[in-house]
């Protein structure tokens, strides 16, 4: 089965950067759209960043203008770029692929893994 596996989360100041990698072990970004996750403490899990399989990017408002996703099909690779960081961006980074079911819900495919820890300090 697919696993994904998240890489490059770290602490970081306020207003840092960091970029935050997802690897799967088989072919599976160049055929889905991907999504970057993330879940705070005591939060539900919030899709904050997407990339279809044309190309096109989407982000959740509160990261807009920040966060950059990107794919690399030849690596089966997807990167989240973040800049600018603020404390309300510390969570749990996860990456998987993005699905709306038959009445809109959004989900990924595959089993999450445990992700990385993106901590942002004053």
């Amino acid at each position: 089965q697919v696993q994904l596996v998240e890489t490059g989360g770290g602490l970081v100041q306020t207003g840092g950067s960091l970029r935050v990698s997802c690897a799967a072990s088989v072919i599976t970004v160049s055929i889905n759209d991907m999504g970057w996750y993330r879940q705070a403490p005591g939060k539900q899990r919030e899709l904050v960043a997407e990339i279809t399989r044309g190309g096109r990017t989407n982000y959740a408002d509160s990261v807009k203008g920040r966060f950059t996703i990107s794919r690399d099909n030849a690596k089966n690779t997807v990167d989240l770029q973040m800049n600018s960081l603020k404390p309300e961006d510390t969570a749990v980074y996860y990456c998987n692929t993005v699905k709306r079911g038959l009445r809109g819900e959004l989900y990924g495919d595959y089993s999450w893994g445990q992700g990385t820890q993106v901590t942002v300090s004053s």
